[in-house]
């Protein structure tokens, strides 16, 4: 079989991006050979397709080229789901100084925040990375897949840097002189 064709159906029907080593196990493939016929598929597509394939959130996938949107919306008719001014702030904490706890999260802000992380939790932007080594062993809040994907992003690298820099975190500070 064609292996720039089987990597074709297997982008088709996965619903999430899909990451070169497990392109490369499905199709049975070194992760050269799969690279190389990735670039063979995205050149295709770019001619005479509605189709292109992007790499996004650490992995591949196909998708609509942005040409068509309009008419996509249209047939689909997605609920909007804007994100509220309070949404992005924790959104943004949680991504800039991930992994954050709650605590971080409102002294940053200023008001009490859980209502905005449950917000964030139930759409999978943000989710528990874990649990801070401090007394009370508060959890630990950072970006998801879909954070990535929703927003274009391949990884946290290519997160707009910010304009102003921010003092370290408290418990930064204490983690370091705890570990002497």
């Amino acid at each position: 079989m064609n292996l720039i064709r089987q990597l074709e159906a297997v982008l088709f029907v996965a619903d999430t991006p899909v990451p070169l080593s497990a392109l490369a196990e499905s199709v049975s493939a070194s992760e050269e050979e799969v690279r190389e016929a990735l670039q063979k598929l995205g050149a295709s597509l770019q001619t005479g397709s509605a189709l292109q394939l992007v790499r996004i959130a650490g992995g591949y996938q196909m998708c609509t080229q942005p040409i068509y949107a309009d008419v996509v919306a249209t047939f689909l008719k997605p609920a909007k789901q804007r994100l509220s001014r309070s949404l992005m702030e924790v959104l943004a904490i949680v991504a800039y100084r991930q992994p954050v706890t709650m605590a971080e999260i409102e002294a940053v802000r200023g008001v009490q925040s859980d209502y905005s992380v449950r917000q964030l939790a139930d759409r999978r932007l943000i989710k528990e990375v874990g649990r801070r080594h401090t007394p009370g062993r508060p959890l630990l809040f950072g970006t998801t897949q879909q954070f990535l994907h929703q927003f274009n992003l391949e990884d946290l690298s290519q997160l707009p840097k910010l304009e102003t820099s921010q003092p370290p975190l408290p418990h930064m500070e204490e983690e370091a002189a705890g570990e002497e």
